[in-house]
């Protein structure tokens, strides 16, 4: 593996993610949830038509090792296609129909690589949150290839939070493009299943510093004021998936959370989300 490179020039790695929060409060899963079709730039346009500035999005590897925007490990359920994304090559992956099976409004909608999303992203302002979501076996390969190409495609940006389940993925983002911010991405109850521990979301917390993240974002049923604030105690940012619910959002803005990742794009988020880019400062 290639050593760890130093940050380009003019990037933005001067934030101390830690103490001087670029990213908005409000974060479009997947471009707009169920309105349109995930992961697509359909979908972000939808995302920002709403008002969100930062859109959450998955990230696979193709055959021929090109980062591209999907969350199933399988084409089927929102392609055309059939059979596991790393079995094609971004070629053909190109060729395939990506909006059809979500309506007809969206046919002809394609999947986007990487460098597809980063462009839209820049030219809208639009802030990313990275999800590495490596199918099985692959995931040091698709950590190190979306955190590189990432890394080169938001040169002089805010970057993007790259965020995983997978432990190896990030150890790999980390080992070639340690600039980046990442962030655990982690279920509390299914940690207690996985992790010997009565503490779990602890055992998550000490993970996230060991793997040098700035941030955690645990599923909502798993959060509350005091596990926020131990995180922040470590120094960590919280954020939530998928929080639909605008009742439970505001509680847990209210009590610290740094951030919702949510589908209800057209019903969650302040409406002056459209001009929000707060640098927010250290709790």
């Amino acid at each position: 593996m290639d050593s760890p490179r130093p940050p380009p020039v003019g990037f933005t790695a001067d934030i101390e993610f830690k103490t001087a929060w670029p990213y908005p409060s409000w974060i479009a899963h997947r471009g707009a949830g169920h309105l349109a079709p995930e992961n697509t730039l359909a979908a972000f346009q939808m995302g920002f038509d709403y008002g969100f500035r930062m859109i959450e999005f998955d990230v696979q590897l193709t055959a021929d090792q090109i980062p591209i925007l999907m969350h199933d490990a399988m084409l089927d359920r929102t392609t055309d296609g059939h059979g596991p994304v790393y079995a094609v090559t971004a070629g053909q992956l190109a060729q395939l129909d990506a909006g059809r099976w979500h309506s007809p409004t969206f046919e002809g909608e394609t999947v986007p690589s990487l460098a597809d999303a980063a462009h839209w992203m820049q030219a809208h302002g639009v802030m990313a949150n990275l999800e590495i979501k490596p199918a099985k076996g692959l995931e040091v390969a698709t950590g190190t290839a979306a955190a590189a190409l990432a890394a080169e495609l938001w040169q002089g940006q805010i970057p993007p939070l790259l965020s995983s389940f997978s432990i190896k993925a990030l150890e790999a983002a980390r080992a070639v493009a340690p600039e980046l911010p990442r962030a655990l991405l982690a279920d509390v109850a299914r940690w207690a299943e996985l992790v010997p521990t009565d503490r779990p979301f602890e055992a998550i917390v000490q993970k996230a510093l060991e793997l040098s993240a700035v941030a955690i974002v645990i599923q909502h049923a798993g959060l509350n004021a005091d596990r926020i604030a131990q995180a922040h105690g470590a120094g960590l940012r919280v954020l939530t998936y998928t929080l639909n619910d605008a009742v439970r959002a505001k509680a847990l803005l209210a009590v610290g959370l740094d951030g919702v990742i949510t589908d209800a794009v057209d019903s969650l988020g302040p409406a002056s989300a459209k001009s929000e880019n707060p640098v927010k400062s250290a709790k």
